[in-house]
């Protein structure tokens, strides 16, 4: 699906524009940075702090500006409210335990683990109740995957709303998760012929409860406890929660205390007069399970503006899809008229996130940005028009429409839309 007019080759990068632009950034580099090199700093002449200074390692202080943000006017109470990824500030495929988004019902639950328990009841043979020691005499396993919320980019559905990947796309997070499949401990229990639907309910004040089909739970959800090696954080549900791979985010229920089997789904408020997707005709789809395949540009971005003058330029961002991987990822630079094929670089796993870049020489002149996913099952990531055209503007759930960014001659960039 290339263009018909093709950028400059990854060779072509590589010998022409770092041949000429590198050289003038390596001059400009070399005249602006003389003094650093020619006067220590005291780094260099001072002892650094010794190995107990940080029990627990942390960023450096120079990273601080690199935290989650919220946006105080979408909620209306911070124990019921999100925090956002700053995605613009993140390259690979994995987030940092520390930098996951947030989304909370009844603020974070503080579990003490010792008290923790997990009940599975209902239509099984034999109920159950694990410690989370039971959960880890079970074997395990150890899985990357995103976890968007549904409502990330809800915003957008009206029109260009919120100046920032992180605002626009930060609902979402890639870890890898260490847990029980929950297949594992269905089967202890011994399911009745009649199971057909589980209800997950979670062990913070909101007691949240999501149905889910059987057939998921028995194809590849987890009870994880662990998140890229090291205990679930208690914002991500400590000591335990639901990993449903590939679904909506409030699915995954943190904290979780019990699994309800049942024959028929329950319909509760999260499922119901919440996370249901209003459609134009007034009507709201039942279930919408899947992610759809989705794309955001990172840099440059609102919150990470070109600051170099013209030459050569690394675009990169993250693609993902819940209906398995991200088969290629598509990069325009002026608005839709011409596309290139960006390059994806690191893992391909099964729905998880996808790193993608494109690099060619910026001439200075403004671009329109935009990045399309396209995933293993061919499906494209749409427009905005065409999205809307389907579904109205009335939900504020599953938006994966094409996000453009207008970058200016000076490298600031803003969250715009085109035709």
């Amino acid at each position: 699906m290339e263009s018909e007019k093709r950028g400059p080759s990854r060779r072509g990068f590589l010998t022409g524009g770092l041949a000429m632009g590198g050289a003038a950034m390596a001059a400009g580099a070399a005249q602006a940075g003389e003094k650093a090199i020619l006067e220590l700093p005291p780094w260099t002449t001072q002892l650094g702090d010794g190995v107990d200074a940080r029990p627990y390692g942390t960023p450096s202080q120079f990273e601080a500006h690199v935290r989650r943000r919220n946006v105080a006017w979408l909620t209306a109470d911070p124990v019921s409210s999100v925090n956002f990824t700053p995605l613009h500030e993140l390259d690979g495929i994995i987030t940092p335990n520390g930098l996951c988004f947030e989304r909370h019902h009844s603020g974070i639950a503080e579990v003490d683990p010792a008290e923790w328990r997990l009940m599975i009841h209902g239509l099984v043979e034999k109920p159950l109740v694990f410690t989370l020691e039971d959960l880890k005499r079970f074997p395990r396993v150890n899985r990357i995957h995103f976890l968007e919320c549904a409502a990330n980019s809800g915003m957008e559905w009206r029109g260009a709303q919120l100046n920032g990947c992180q605002f626009t796309h930060g609902m979402i997070h890639n870890v890898m998760y260490t847990g029980v499949p929950l297949k594992a401990l269905l089967d202890e229990a011994g399911l009745k012929p009649n199971a057909k639907w589980l209800l997950p309910e979670g062990g913070d004040a909101a007691a949240m409860t999501r149905s889910v089909p059987l057939f998921k739970a028995l194809d590849d959800c987890l009870i994880a406890f662990k998140m890229n090696g090291e205990a679930l954080r208690p914002e991500q549900g400590y000591p335990a929660r639901l990993v449903v791979p590939g679904w909506e985010g409030n699915m995954w229920v943190k904290w979780i205390r019990r699994i309800e089997v049942g024959d028929q789904p329950w319909h509760h408020r999260e499922e119901t007069s919440k996370y249901t997707d209003l459609m134009a005709n007034g009507q709201a789809r039942r279930f919408t399970w899947e992610m759809d395949v989705k794309s955001v540009i990172t840099n440059p971005s609102p919150q990470a503006p070109i600051v170099h003058g013209p030459g050569p330029l690394v675009v990169t961002g993250v693609a993902w899809s819940g209906r398995g991987t991200v088969r290629e990822v598509h990069v325009t630079t002026d608005g839709g008229n011409n596309w290139h094929q960006a390059r994806i670089d690191g893992p391909s796993l099964d729905r998880s996130m996808h790193r993608f870049y494109y690099e060619f020489d910026w001439d200075g002149k403004p671009l329109l940005l935009q990045s399309r996913a396209v995933d293993s099952e061919g499906m494209v990531q749409p427009t905005k028009d065409r999205l809307r055209e389907v579904r109205g503007v009335n939900s504020i759930y599953h938006n994966n429409g094409i996000q453009t960014w207008h970058v200016r001659e000076n490298g600031e960039a803003e969250n715009v839309e085109v035709s």
